[in-house]
């Protein structure tokens, strides 16, 4: 009963944190700001969601495919964000005109080629 309650909070703050990423997908002003609510959000959301069945199903193999899930997530997740941003970076994808500085460039990360 009390692994049951335990799933299921971690199901439901999964969803939030997916929501959470939704909604700054459709209202941050640029790639490189959706890239953070994707990232982080849909990561944990997702992690949250694939605990919640482990602790629901067990140790079965549908149990194990939710930790491997979870860990994939957490391997390929930041790594694909930090490609991502870095082709739009070198791609001369503006930044929001409410961003202050752009680090990148003012350290001469992009050089001509």
């Amino acid at each position: 009963m009390i692994s049951h309650t335990i799933g299921m909070v971690l199901i439901w703050i999964g969803i939030g944190f997916d929501f959470l990423g939704v909604l700054g997908l459709l209202r941050l002003p640029d790639v490189y700001n959706r890239l953070q609510a994707a990232t982080k959000c849909v990561t944990f959301g997702t992690a949250g969601l694939l605990s919640g069945v482990f602790i629901l199903k067990g140790f079965t193999s549908f149990g194990f495919k939710a930790l491997l899930g979870i860990a994939f997530i957490f391997l390929t997740s930041p790594a694909a964000a930090h490609a991502i941003a870095r082709a739009a970076h070198r791609s001369r994808i503006p930044l929001a005109k409410e961003s202050i500085v752009d680090v990148y460039e003012a350290a001469g990360e992009l050089k001509k080629e």
